[in-house]
């Protein structure tokens, strides 16, 4: 039987991954799993505006690896999306190359459109600011991110103004 595919989708915040993931789980037709989202929904659930407790930080983490492997284990193929760093990643997908054809997406911007990005969604979406605070400054925008390097196809993708290379040739890479 052949294996599933788990395309993750990854980056800086603000570098246009929940846009991308969204538009490729619509393309290859399987279900998104995202960590923003679970966090929204529980934050939602337990009432909080921000995720404040670490443990709770940790078990929306948790849930979003242990999501994704009940899909790949039902032979779901699905698209994952975070903004987790390497050190993340690593430990949680490798175990999964076993289940699934692991491919990885990294979206890449300059920190100060992730920046403008971030703060323009604040300002249009106040819901989504409560759930998901902005670093104090531009500056936090500008911290280093690690994306993941694993011995699995990788694609970067610059999410700059539309996407290079183009939503076809990443979903063929995906394919």
């Amino acid at each position: 039987m052949p294996k599933p595919l788990l395309a993750v989708v990854t980056g800086r915040p603000g570098s246009g991954k929940s846009t991308l993931a969204v538009e490729l789980a619509t393309e290859l037709r399987c279900p998104l799993v995202s960590r923003d989202r679970l966090k929204e929904g529980a934050l939602k659930t337990l009432g909080l505006d921000k995720a404040a407790d670490p443990d709770l930080a940790q078990r929306i983490c948790d849930l979003f690896f242990s999501e994704i492997e009940l899909q790949l284990r039902a032979g779901v193929s699905l698209v994952a999306e975070a903004a987790f760093q390497h050190r993340v990643w690593a430990p949680r997908l490798e175990p999964l190359f076993a289940l699934a054809d692991v491919r990885i997406v990294v979206c890449q911007v300059s920190p100060e459109l992730a920046w403008e990005r971030m703060t323009g969604r604040a300002r249009r979406d106040p819901l989504w600011s409560r759930y998901n605070p902005l670093p104090e400054s531009h500056r936090g925008a500008e911290e280093p991110y690690e994306p993941p390097r694993l011995s699995v196809p990788t694609l970067t993708v610059n999410t700059t103004k539309d996407y290079l290379p183009p939503i076809e040739e990443i979903v063929a890479f995906l394919r």
